[in-house]
């Protein structure tokens, strides 16, 4: 009986004692997982040779890789987190009449882009709680690279795609699970203001259309802190 007691002490010694502190000040935290960036675009009629095409509009696909977090807790309570990823690719497509009747397909082409942001992250909870949901408020900047064209948007004498880089603002909610003093599980949703130009040469003149991507950002995985 004695060794019986003694047992369930230790195991309950040892489910307990991986929460014994989430997070103190001076921690470093590294997450990894998968992240999906989802448009969530809308925008302006596209414009040839300075006349808008009522009606003709840009849209991205979304794209999932390898994201990561670094975050350093600044107090028990209070982190900063920079977000970063391997590079996100999406296919730019066209909807419109007149559009596709020069690019059938809608395919426009794909362009690559990376997101860093650098967020303040606010814990509520007291770090003895295994459970670790939060907040966050940042700035992104997403640099748009690799544009390139279809072949069907080459064939009809488009060239020179190229979309500006943005600034904005991004929200975010989370949430931690320690599994042990060292490794938890995390699962996050963000909001990020992405407002682009993008333009390309044609035989008709220059194609212009502002997009507004403002994606949702899901990402789920595995963090451990040091």
């Amino acid at each position: 009986m004695r060794t019986t007691l003694l047992a369930v002490s230790a195991l309950t010694l040892a489910i307990a004692a991986p929460f014994a502190a989430a997070y103190q000040a001076g921690d470093i935290i590294v997450r990894a997982g998968a992240i999906t960036v989802d448009p969530n675009e809308s925008s302006s009629d596209i414009s040839v040779g300075g006349s808008n095409l009522n009606g003709e509009k840009a849209n991205l696909d979304s794209d999932t890789q390898l994201g990561l977090n670094f975050a350093y807790m600044v107090t028990d309570n209070v982190g900063i987190e920079l977000l970063a990823a391997t590079p996100f690719e999406h296919n730019v497509g066209v909807k419109g009449s007149t559009v596709n009747s020069l690019v059938p397909s809608g395919d426009l082409g794909s362009i690559k882009q990376l997101p860093p942001t650098l967020s303040a992250l606010y814990y509520p909870l007291d770090n003895n709680s295994a459970f670790q949901p939060y907040v966050g408020l940042g700035i992104n900047y997403t640099v748009f690279f690799d544009e390139s064209l279809s072949s069907e948007a080459r064939a009809a004498s488009f060239s020179n795609l190229e979309l500006e880089n943005s600034w904005g603002l991004a929200a975010q909610v989370g949430m931690d699970y320690m599994l042990t003093d060292n490794v938890m599980l995390n699962a996050q949703v963000r909001y990020i203001d992405i407002e682009t130009e993008a333009t390309a040469d044609t035989a008709l003149g220059k194609v212009k259309v502002d997009v507004d991507v403002d994606p949702w950002v899901y990402m789920v995985g595995l963090g451990y802190k040091f």
